[in-house]
């Protein structure tokens, strides 16, 4: 059933269902990508009378499609049907794929970019212009779009009450999240598409703005190649894909446009670019950064029904910066849903059997490391294998393993301070707590790749923005370093990871960009 907005407006939305021939377009700007920068940048421009045509490789869902059932959100709304991993399969990536893209599909914490993160960025990278008083404005403006609100502390529920409670007894730092929700119903399933459009996601605010305001959507409709005239970008090639089949229909989309903005993940960016031939000094793709988190499952005699409630609310930043030398890392909650706490969970047969029987009783806690700060930290890299599919490797170098060990650590001792019966590692033979002073069995551990189970939803990099046109992509106002009027504004930009659930910077970014891109076009 068509949404108000995929009706009314000068705007038009065609999905790869309703596409049965081939379409070409004029554009002042292509946006490839949908999520939390693309979404945004589409309707800043529309917004200021340019003509966007907006792709998005995935499908075009509502929340009437959204049934809060796993085996339906995963293969329809995640890259690789929630397959995607790193080449060794030591880590599991996490990403959206859809209109709205990761912003359908996350758990709503929303950050401003930390200061000093900002700075590491001028000082390191010579990234100047981004700092906080310009980003400000652009902030506040999306903020009060998406209703970013710190949740209440009344409203947290027993997953990541046990954090709260947890730090508190420990006396570390914690804090309440900011999420970008109105009329919440606190369903907890957030990661698999709001039912009731409270999530305030791109699907239901920048890019119904967008086509109100003449954009056109294309779903279902993957780019393939960004083509050259000279230095400038004169046409994008799309193939449509069958909705039911995910396969090519044989028809396509041919954008020809003034200006090209690509915004399709940290993943996916890097990989267009490198098919289209525009990786011009051997950047493309480097510098790709992942927050590699460990989990921890804590068992509670009384019931915490993790798999209701905010799934993410509270936050502590206690160990964010360790010392010299030291890989920092943040706390935060994942949400104990059937499928993805097996999938997570080590052990096998009765083990893991006696887990999940006792499911409404976990509390799954996660430490995410700060990757990309130390020298020589240079993340993974994005390519593409032989067939054309992508390829995404991380090394995981001494001091991640060394901080992936010690977040493990302290999550173990909050859950602990919070009252657990026993705290499971992810490790393929799981490693049981009962107390502090076991510990020391976390250390003895196999910290090796996949004998512990890791994860990312926040891919970063890749297109990393600097001043130096041989050791980045794009300059400090996101233009390609080799080609005119091509731009790039997604997390792939950055050239370091955040410390902090990356979607607000991504929004703030790209709000500020689309300043000066529309400008252009006039």
């Amino acid at each position: 059933m068509a949404e108000p907005w995929r009706a009314n407006g000068p705007g038009r939305v065609l999905t790869g269902a309703d596409i049965a021939r081939d379409y070409e377009e004029r554009a002042d700007a292509c946006v490839i990508g949908s999520g939390a920068g693309g979404a945004v940048m589409a309707a800043r421009l529309a917004e200021m009378g340019a003509r966007v045509v907006l792709l998005e490789e995935g499908g075009l869902y509502t929340r009437n499609d959204f049934d809060m059932q796993e085996a339906t959100a995963y293969p329809r709304l995640y890259q690789e049907k929630g397959q995607r991993a790193t080449a060794d399969l030591s880590i599991t990536v996490l990403q959206g794929r859809c209109v709205g893209g990761g912003t359908t599909v996350n758990w709503t914490t929303s950050f401003r970019t930390p200061e000093r993160v900002l700075e590491h960025w001028r000082a390191a990278h010579g990234v100047e212009g981004l700092d906080p008083a310009t980003l400000a404005p652009h902030f506040d403006a999306v903020e009060q779009r998406l209703n970013i609100r710190e949740w209440p502390l009344a409203q947290v529920n027993g997953n990541n009450r046990v954090l709260w409670d947890g730090c508190g007894k420990l006396g570390w730092q914690r804090a309440l999240t900011r999420r970008n929700v109105d009329a919440c119903a606190n369903l907890g399933y957030c990661g698999l598409g709001c039912p009731i459009d409270a999530k305030r996601s791109m699907d239901v605010t920048y890019v119904p703005d967008a086509v109100k305001k003449g954009a056109h959507l294309y779903a279902n409709t993957r780019a393939v190649r960004i083509e050259l005239h000279r230095k400038r970008a004169n046409l994008v090639r799309a193939e449509v894909l069958d909705p039911a089949t995910d396969r090519p229909k044989g028809h396509s989309v041919l954008v020809k446009p003034k200006v090209v903005v690509l915004c399709g993940s940290a993943v996916n960016s890097p990989a267009l670019l490198l098919r289209s031939g525009l990786d011009f000094n051997g950047r493309v793709g480097k510098r790709t950064f992942l927050h590699p988190v460990v989990a921890s499952i804590g068992v509670y005699p009384q019931r915490i029904d993790g798999f209701y409630g905010a799934p993410q609310s509270v936050t502590s930043h206690q160990f964010i910066e360790r010392g010299p030398g030291k890989i920092g890392f943040f706390m935060e909650t994942a949400p104990v849903h059937p499928m993805l706490a097996a999938s997570a969970a080590g052990g096998f047969g009765a083990a893991h059997q006696e887990v999940m029987a006792r499911l409404g009783h976990v509390s799954a806690l996660i430490g995410l490391t700060v990757d990309g700060f130390l020298p020589g930290d240079e993340g993974g890299t994005v390519s593409l294998r032989k067939d054309g599919r992508v390829r995404l490797d991380y090394r995981l170098r001494p001091e991640h393993w060394e901080a992936l060990r010690e977040a493990n650590k302290a999550l173990a001792r909050v859950q602990l301070a919070a009252g657990a019966e026993s705290v499971h590692s992810l490790h393929e033979d799981p490693v049981e707590l009962r107390r502090e002073a076991d510990l020391p069995k976390l250390d003895a551990a196999p910290w090796r790749p996949v004998r512990v189970g890791l994860f990312t939803a926040h891919q970063m990099g890749g297109c990393a923005m600097g001043k130096d046109p041989d050791k980045s992509v794009v300059s400090a106002r996101l233009k390609h370093h080799h080609v005119d009027n091509l731009f790039v504004a997604d997390a792939s930009i950055f050239p370091s990871s955040l410390g902090v659930n990356p979607q607000e910077t991504v929004f703030g970014i790209a709000h500020w960009a689309a300043g000066h891109i529309g400008r252009n076009l006039r």
